[in-house]
């Protein structure tokens, strides 16, 4: 309901100073200005009369119906409040008609807000209370340090709208986002918020906007971990329309004009001409003055030096000739009548002209000309290939009289745009060089567009083939300051990226840069002399200067030679045709022969054997021939004969790890993310690492890559990724050797004690650098530790913080159980237990210290049957016993049998003769009848068993033998038993 009613403020403002008063005069009408009342929800408002300063008048105008709030003006034209009809601006002034526009900067314009803050928390200490946005007179730049700037502006639209502004956004180690919040505080998506890097020049943003309230935003935040200077973000032009009104036009600003009345914006003034502010027209310098495009005064002409003039070499006439000559830089703001000023030198005498560029011919009248298709040349004639052979098509740019057709070159500025009708780069017959500028901080720009890219029919193999052309220039920079040189590829046709910057003076070297995807639309060299914007032309001698520039493989290129290639049949006629897979063209003759076993064909060769490259050890060419996979599985022979195996399967997966907290000069925290692919079979989900500072988002794929990561609260993402690199896109090798073709892992790096050698993988980059110009290089050391269960704990050498210590070739150790060999019967042992209640346990164990993983099991514990020590005891005494009653019997038995013959000697004897010598006779052979018992018993069954033992030991002679009694009387007795005794004896 409150909402409904019309809101009074400005009505109630009126009647207050309505109030008659005795005491102040009439209002006249520059004492007040009127103004609308909000709109109700019937869309309508009243006019109300406001006085531009308090209590100085009496007698307002009384308030009166407004116009409907959708009532809007046309371009050109404004809004009188005292008719409140559209009226058109007058000359010298322009008008949006609903929208407003902010192209002055000499101060930030009313409404609008700037300040800097750190959006993350463990900066907090970081002063960034003059990170803002800095107004510059035609445009207002953003901060470069690690802060956030942010510049807003709120405006109530009465309708839909759109804002639109110029901006010029260079460096991408800013990140910069534009975004509206409308009054539900909801902001635009992060996918839209990302504005794009400017390629060479100011570049146009436009976007909606929706009725009601909208607060627009400009963010910044540096991203910069070298210290380098950055670029700042400049803003220009800023227009927004959908607003109710506009009450009054604007005049135009100093440098630009509007000549007719119900002008919508205001032209620029031409160079040599100025103009103030609401001009009409542009008024001509004095001539003794100059002034640039867009100017609001002129400037005295100075003298002419060596650095107004710069010299090139004019295109062949008719005969060939050609001659150096020299030339004003325009536009010419120098004069040659002061005094010490110098003159245009004179023209040199004609020359020969150099020879045309490969590919290319001489015509009729002395021009240079492509070959077509299945021609080539030197630079002289074409010719048709020979059959059997086929163009090698590209660009080869050695001679420079003039700039090729698909070579641009473009001076940017960063104080207006409008640069084009100047020379960067001229050409110099055996190099193009880059001309005198206006300014030192300018960038000059030399640009070569290409068509795309596409493999020769010989080469034409897999899409896996790692390059698909190659561009390769000579350079050489003489600097006296601290100039830069810039190679950039464009990756699309908003975005170049810097290739490699080079600083400070350079001798003539060559460059080579890889097309590894079709994608790449133009290269671009860019000098700048300095980056000190205190000076003024004081290094105009510094200068850069191109040889060569070779490129290869482009669509739509020419040939300066022709290659032999594999013919499709036997026929004169016959296409060329890519030999097999594995295959390689033996040199002149067209004939494909295999490769040796467990190779691969060298990308960039396809001709003779060298082509073949063998695989390095523990490593499997892939299918498609280009390059050595792994497939995590190796065995390795111990010097003590032992053999041991491994599997690397749990580590295939992409593993990505970050290095300790790092900070710049400034305090900005940083991390080095790197993402590993070890090993696994073809298909594998390659390593990434994205840079997503920009809108254009670079990605790269390969074994091993790194890129720098940035917390951040920025776009609601918890890191901000920026300056991803391949450090290994090719596996060399796996093996326990610290060395394999070149690259080396030294084993202080990581130091162990253990006795079990450490896996090595071995990785290689194509992608050259100027620092690494053999290409970055990998080892990932797999190091046996079965205490770590996770698969990421990957660490960087103590002394090499960053992983690297000379930059190209990177270090990893990688300790995991999974980096074991697999365990076998010999890392086991068995302890048996002692035998308990008739159970005897048999357990494993490893052997310590434990230095497997996976493989055989550990067998279960063994449950035995057995006997007791006890058990054995009673039954050994148990034995012993019955042994002995056994030893007791017999002998018993044997003295009973022996008794019975001394008895029967006996008997013998008492028989016997008188003879001496003379046994007696038997009288029979078997006991006699009634020889029983009581004869053999004789008197011992009388008697017990301890007397009979008692008389056995006692009746024993002195000598040994046994003395036998007989039975008769005592004395005969007694002589019988010395006869006996006798006889015994001898």
């Amino acid at each position: 309901m409150q909402r409904g009613l019309i809101h009074l403020s400005h009505f109630v403002l009126w009647l207050h100073f309505a109030q008659p008063s005795a005491d102040l005069p009439l209002c006249k009408e520059s004492d007040y200005h009127f103004e609308y009342t909000e709109c109700d929800v019937l869309e309508s408002r009243w006019r109300v009369a406001v006085p531009n300063k308090a209590d100085t008048c009496t007698g307002l105008p009384d308030p009166v119906k407004g116009t409907q709030c959708t009532f809007s003006c046309s371009e050109g034209e404004f809004l009188d409040m005292q008719s409140q009809q559209c009226e058109q601006c007058a000359a010298g002034t322009y008008s949006l008609g609903t929208g407003v526009a902010f192209d002055e900067w000499d101060g930030l314009p009313t409404g609008f807000v700037t300040h800097g803050v750190t959006l993350n928390a463990w900066n907090a200490h970081t002063n960034c209370s003059n990170s803002t946005w800095t107004p510059k007179g035609d445009y207002v730049a953003s901060n470069t340090d690690e802060c956030t700037a942010t510049l807003s502006y709120a405006v109530n639209l009465k309708k839909s709208g759109t804002v639109s502004f110029e901006y010029f956004y260079p460096d991408s180690s800013i990140y910069f986002e534009f975004f509206v919040q409308n009054d539900q505080c909801q902001s635009t998506e992060s996918e839209s918020r990302w504005v794009k890097i400017s390629e060479t020049n100011w570049s146009k943003y436009k976007v909606e906007l929706n009725k009601g309230n909208n607060v627009l935003y400009w963010r910044t935040t540096t991203y910069t971990l070298q210290g380098s200077a950055v670029k700042p973000v400049l803003l220009k032009n800023i227009a927004i329309s959908g607003v109710a009104y506009t009450s009054e036009c604007f005049y135009c600003k100093p440098g630009t004009y509007s000549a007719k009345p119900g002008s919508a914006r205001c032209a620029p003034c031409p160079a040599d001409t100025y103009s103030t502010k609401g001009a009409t027209v542009c008024h001509q310098c004095e001539p003794d003055k100059y002034a640039e495009a867009s100017s609001g005064s002129c400037k005295p002409r100075p003298a002419c030096t060596n650095s107004d003039y710069f010299y090139t070499h004019t295109p062949c006439d008719s005969e060939g000739k050609t001659q150096l000559m020299y030339k004003w830089i325009e536009p010419k703001i120098c004069t040659e009548t002061i005094d010490g000023a110098v003159t245009l030198p004179a023209s040199g005498e004609k020359q020969t002209c150099p020879p045309c560029n490969p590919g290319f011919f001489v015509t009729n009248s002395s021009t240079c000309e492509p070959c077509s298709d299945g021609f080539y040349s030197n630079g002289t004639a074409c010719a048709k290939c020979p059959v059997g052979t086929e163009s090698v098509v590209g660009f080869e740019y050695k001679w420079w009289n003039r700039m090729p057709n698909n070579m641009k070159s473009s001076i940017y500025r960063q104080e207006f745009s409008d640069s084009e009708y100047r020379t960067a780069w001229e050409v110099a017959g055996e190099y193009v060089y880059t001309t005198p500028g206006h300014q030192d901080t300018d960038y000059l720009m030399l640009t070569l567009s290409v068509s795309g890219y596409r493999l020769p029919q010989s080469m034409a193999k897999d899409s896996d083939m790692s390059e698909l052309s190659r561009i390769t220039f000579v350079f050489e920079t003489l600097c006296s300051a601290d100039c830069n040189f810039f190679f950039l590829a464009g990756y699309n046709q908003f975005n170049n990226d810097v290739v490699e910057h080079w600083k400070g003076s350079k001798g003539k070297q060559s460059y080579s840069y890889l097309v590894q995807s079709n994608t790449t639309l133009s290269f671009t060299w860019t000098f700048q002399r300095t980056e000190d914007f205190s000076t003024d032309r004081k290094y105009s001698a510094d200068v850069a200067k191109i040889y060569s520039i070779h490129i290869t493989n482009v669509i739509g290129g020419v040939a300066s030679q022709c290659r032999r290639c594999a013919l499709s049949s036997a026929k004169a006629d016959s296409a060329c045709v890519p030999c097999p897979p594995g295959h390689y063209m033996v040199s002149g003759t067209g004939v494909c022969e295999s490769c040796p076993s467990n190779t691969f064909i060298r990308a960039e060769q396809s001709i003779g054997k060298a082509a073949c490259v063998q695989c390095g050890p523990n490593t499997k060419r892939n299918k498609a021939y280009s390059g050595c996979v792994s497939d995590c599985m190796m065995a390795v022979q111990m010097s003590e004969g032992a053999l041991l195996h491994y599997d690397f399967s749990a580590l295939t997966n992409v593993t990505g790890f970050h290095s300790s907290p790092r900070f710049t000069i400034r305090g900005l925290k940083y991390f080095l993310r790197f993402n590993v692919g070890l090993c696994g079979k073809e298909g594998r989900v390659p390593a990434t690492c994205v840079g997503n500072v920009t809108e254009s988002q670079k990605e790269v794929k390969g074994y091993v890559c790194r890129s720098t990561v940035v917390p951040s609260e920025i776009r609601s993402q918890s890191m901000v990724s920026s300056q991803p690199f391949i450090i290994g896109d090719s596996l060399i090798g796996v093996t326990t050797d610290t060395t394999l073709n070149g690259i080396s892992s030294p084993e202080w790096l990581f130091p162990t004690a253990s006795s079990l050698p450490d896996v090595i993988f071995y990785y290689k980059s194509s992608e050259t650098t100027q620092a690494c110009k053999n290409g970055r290089s990998a080892t990932i050391r797999l190091r046996c530790n079965p205490t770590v269960a996770a698969k990421d704990h990957i660490t960087l050498p103590s002394n090499c913080s960053e992983g690297t210590c000379d930059g190209c070739t990177f270090h990893f150790l990688w300790q995991s159980q999974h980096a074991c060999p697999l365990c076998t019967k010999n890392h086991y042992r068995e302890i048996v237990s002692a035998c308990i209640q008739g159970i005897q346990k048999t357990t494993y164990v490893w052997q310590q210290p434990l230095q497997c993983y996976g493989g055989e099991s550990l067998p279960a514990q063994k449950v035995n049957a057995c006997v007791t020590l006890d058990f054995w005891l009673k039954f050994g005494v148990s034995t012993g016993a019955i042994a002995a009653v056994l030893l007791i019997s017999i002998s018993c038995y044997f003295w009973k049998k022996t008794r019975k013959l001394q008895y029967k000697y006996s008997k013998l004897i008492m028989t016997s003769g008188s003879k001496e010598c003379e046994l007696p006779t038997a009288d029979s052979c078997a006991i006699m009848e009634g020889e029983d018992a009581e004869d053999e018993l004789m008197d011992l069954t009388k008697k017990s068993f301890l007397t009979k033992i008692r008389s056995f030991s006692r009746e024993r002679t002195s000598d040994g033998f046994d003395s036998v009694p007989l039975k008769s009387s005592s004395r005969h007795q007694r002589e019988e038993e010395d006869s006996d005794d006798v006889y015994i004896r001898d």
